[in-house]
């Protein structure tokens, strides 16, 4: 009796273990698109401005303050003159005016803080930059959507195309596979201002930004680390030497 319920427990502890695996293994596979992430101060200016004219107005980055943008080479005047539009001081944070509950009604979910979204969204399918590069390129027209829009890899999502102008209208095109399942490809069928390699290139520059917004000591962090493994091979070698000359005579 002790040996079957011990063989019970067993499976069950199994199963609980395996569960996870299974279900994201049974999820939908997202094909991503390898994000060109930079750190060129043009392209993060390029982004910070397209994230205050696109994104800040809905979505807030409250954990990054606007003197930050220093650090990609914006000087404060620049940051007021260009990037800051309702009177706040430069060493505020980035937040907006809408509170989450209004926007919850407004749109059926508060829109989320940007600030860590590059490191949130990184899954077995690639980094997080390379899903909102993905993301933001993969916009189509849908009219049976509030919204008038849809994403291929994120069905149904409450957001509007914000970039639309900017990319254009795309549609659609659903083909099915000999295995079953099913493939969509998209069409631009209504050109927007943009190129489609200038707009890849914009979308490129705003998830640089979002990067580097989720760690801004980034390139500091790594720099450091370098030094700290030089200097450690370094000792490795010193001690080695120091030991070699200690155990000479004993060897």
């Amino acid at each position: 009796m002790k040996m079957r319920l011990l063989n019970l427990i067993k499976r069950a502890a199994a199963v609980l273990l395996f569960a996870p695996a299974v279900a994201m293994a049974a999820g939908a596979v997202l094909h991503l698109d390898k994000a060109p992430v930079s750190n060129d101060p043009a392209a993060l200016q390029h982004g910070a401005k397209l994230f205050v004219n696109y994104c800040l107005s809905c979505h807030s980055a409250s954990f990054m303050r606007y003197n930050q943008l220093e650090n990609i080479g914006l000087g404060e005047q620049e940051i007021r003159d260009n990037l800051m539009f309702t009177g706040e001081r430069v060493g505020d944070l980035m937040k907006i005016a809408m509170r989450p509950a209004e926007s919850k009604v407004w749109f059926g979910v508060a829109p989320p803080d940007l600030t860590l979204v590059a490191r949130q969204r990184a899954s077995e399918f690639g980094s997080g930059a390379d899903w909102l590069y993905t993301y933001l390129r993969q916009f189509y027209r849908d009219p049976a959507r509030p919204t008038g829009w849809n994403n291929v890899i994120f069905a149904n999502v409450a957001m509007p195309h914000v970039f639309w102008q900017l990319q254009g209208e795309q549609i659609a095109k659903v083909t099915q596979n000999a295995d079953g399942t099913t493939s969509t490809a998209l069409e631009l069928v209504k050109p927007g201002v943009m190129s489609p390699a200038e707009y890849d290139k914009a979308v490129a520059d705003l998830v640089s930004f979002l990067v580097w917004m989720g760690e801004p000591v980034a390139d500091k962090r790594k720099t450091i680390g370098t030094v700290v493994l030089i200097f450690l091979a370094g000792l490795f070698v010193l001690s080695y030497a120091l030991k070699k000359n200690y155990w000479k005579d004993i060897h």
